[in-house]
């Protein structure tokens, strides 16, 4: 199965080696056909606190690395 990639931004960076990155997307729902906006907060892995706030950054899902963290940050794009 292959690991999931998601793009969104930083918003919060005070925990050590930690991010928390907003994922949003958009989709139409089934019976009503209006489009919906969803929200999600993501805990990524930040080896070395590099990236700040307001950053564009993709994320990769990988084994657990604590209880709230199953992903690590690939790149920034922004």
């Amino acid at each position: 199965m292959p690991k999931k990639i998601l793009t969104g931004k930083v918003i919060r960076n005070k925990t050590d080696k930690t991010i928390t990155v907003l994922i949003e997307r958009k989709y139409q729902h089934p019976l009503y056909n209006k489009i919906i906006k969803s929200r999600k907060k993501y805990h990524a892995h930040d080896e070395n606190n590099k990236f700040n706030v307001g950053d564009i950054v993709s994320i990769e899902e990988t084994k657990p690395i604590s209880k709230i963290k199953k992903f690590k940050v690939i790149e920034v794009l922004k």
